[in-house]
């Protein structure tokens, strides 16, 4: 690949949507060709899986369907979008990739973690972030971020589901500190910026040329 893959993760409300948008206006004023996209979504097929497995109106949808939803949309995404934009020496940037899966669907539902990756693997075509930034943050905090808007599906789940969600992010973190930036989300949005500039520099080369 010519370009860099760079994923964005955390727990509901630690700003990564915010970020990652961020960090792709920073790349461009460094004229870097930068693709900004997220999951699930992207291509059609996969904003229309999206629609399915966020909607508040499948609660009956069981974790072993919601895994593979996800696998399916993100299979879709990284064929059509994600390697292409690589392989032409973009930057790629995601909100969300396979940690999310993970970490809601293998600690949070419990499914087996080695069958996630087994099925991860084909469906990404073996293609793993060069880059990923973890934003940090307390569950409740997050919580309350996104008490004044519409939730959907994943969302409403419990304090505890979410709890499962930060620690096994963390716990992932730690395992692969050469691929895991994790940022303390309780800064501001700013100070949040500025780190992730900062820290992604060091490991990719992306430094601002005006400095």
């Amino acid at each position: 690949m010519k370009g860099k893959f760079i994923t964005f993760e955390g727990v509901e409300g630690c700003g990564k949507s915010t970020q990652s948008q961020l960090y792709r206006q920073y790349l461009e004023q460094q004229d870097i060709a930068v693709m900004h996209t997220r999951e699930p979504g992207g291509p059609q097929i996969s904003e229309a899986i999206r629609e399915i497995v966020l909607s508040m109106d499948y609660s009956e949808m069981l974790p072993e369907t919601e895994m593979l939803l996800y696998m399916a949309a993100r299979s879709q995404h990284t064929g059509q979008w994600i390697i292409p934009a690589l392989q032409a020496g973009k930057c790629v940037i995601s909100d969300r990739y396979y940690d999310s899966t993970i970490a809601y669907q293998g600690s949070a539902r419990q499914i087996n973690r080695e069958l996630i990756d087994t099925i991860r693997e084909y469906a990404t075509f073996g293609l793993k972030p060069d880059v990923t930034v973890l934003i940090d943050i307390p569950i409740e905090l997050g919580l309350e971020r996104i008490s004044g808007r519409a939730i959907d599906r994943l969302e409403s789940e419990s304090v505890e589901f979410h709890k499962k969600v930060r620690k096994s992010f963390l716990q992932m973190a730690n395992a692969e500190p050469e691929r895991f930036i994790i940022i303390d989300g309780s800064q501001t949005v700013a100070q949040i910026q500025a780190e992730i500039i900062e820290k992604i520099s060091n490991k990719m080369g992306y430094r601002d040329e005006n400095k």
